[in-house]
């Protein structure tokens, strides 16, 4: 009995022991695996990083909310913005369509010539004011862009440029509801922009919200073929428009600078 027993004994031992080498063998072949995955997904993530810019981008540190306020944009523009420019473009005359893109780029030439002044090149600022006198004037409100036939060329200024000119740092990527693609320093300028824009400031109420929508359903409008090839060629839409406007905007901040050197 006692030899039954002790044979016993040494069977469980050894059982045990090939158990515990069964465990330790399968936990070092899990974490092996676990390794693995984990070394895996790490350059998976990696590539998308440097694909995409998704991650550290010191550009985009709030790419969090920006993502969340760009989906916010595109479900916005799908459901309203997009059917209503469609249906605009779709029942107004082409002249009709160019008459009225002219009178707000009209308008815009003030506070352009204003920028442009305060950027330092005096003469695209006096360029800009007679571009508004005589789309004005012989233009029928602006609704005709008769000066850029005369050798007037059509500038673009505004206040977050002027800023970007003056050497303030444009800070982080930020994406506006409604108003889209911006940067902390344009951000701060929006409001200041607004106030520049002489239909939006100078008039009652009534004719700044009417002039406002249609403003916007213009500019849709007129973007509706360049939107549709963003969509069809860009891997991530978001990263596109944030490097597009980025890039767009420091030209325009270089350009400004060089032309104030001159």
């Amino acid at each position: 009995m006692s030899f039954q027993f002790l044979n016993r004994i040494q069977l469980s031992s050894f059982a045990l022991r090939v158990l515990i080498l069964c465990a330790i063998g399968l936990s070092m072949t899990a974490c092996s695996t676990v390794t693995k995955v984990k070394s895996k997904a790490l350059v998976t993530l990696e590539k998308v990083s440097e694909t995409t810019g998704i991650g550290n981008n010191p550009d985009d540190p709030l790419e969090g909310f920006n993502r969340s306020m760009f989906n916010f944009n595109e479900s916005l523009d799908a459901s309203v913005l997009k059917p209503t420019a469609q249906a605009y473009q779709s029942v107004t005359p082409d002249f009709v369509q160019t008459g009225i893109g002219n009178f707000f780029s009209n308008i815009g030439d003030v506070w352009t010539a204003v920028n442009n002044v305060l950027q330092g090149n005096i003469g695209d600022g006096v360029n800009d004011i007679l571009r508004f006198g005589v789309n004005t004037t012989f233009g029928l409100a602006g609704l005709i862009d008769i000066a850029s036939a005369a050798g007037m060329p059509k500038h673009r200024a505004d206040f977050g440029q002027t800023l970007g000119v003056w050497g303030v740092p444009s800070g982080p990527f930020v994406m506006l509801p409604v108003l889209g693609a911006s940067t902390l320093r344009d951000t701060i300028a929006t409001p200041i922009d607004f106030k520049g824009d002489i239909l939006y400031s100078k008039t009652s109420t009534a004719v700044k919200n009417s002039t406002s929508v249609l403003k916007v359903i213009d500019k849709r409008a007129a973007a509706l073929d360049a939107v549709s090839l963003i969509e069809e060629a860009a891997l991530d839409k978001y990263v596109f428009i944030r490097g597009a406007y980025l890039q767009r905007r420091e030209s325009q901040i270089s350009a400004g600078k060089k032309e104030e050197q001159e």
